[in-house]
């Protein structure tokens, strides 16, 4: 499982989401930017911040 916290990106926002793929994280990142932060251009530099806030979520079952 992949893991995504907000706040790494956007600090004091306690949003995260997980999934089994990367793509999916990071879909569902972009998502929440442009809903809750008002993102209208998502810009590549963000999708690579968010990107490398992806972790591994330890102990999870794929």
């Amino acid at each position: 499982m992949k893991k995504f916290e907000c706040a790494a990106v956007v600090p004091g926002c306690s949003w995260h989401t997980s999934s089994d793929t990367e793509a999916d994280v990071v879909a569902r990142a972009v998502d929440h930017m442009r809903h809750a932060h008002g993102e209208t251009i998502i810009r590549e530099t963000m999708v690579e911040r968010i990107k490398a806030a992806i972790a591994d979520e330890k102990g999870k079952a794929a």
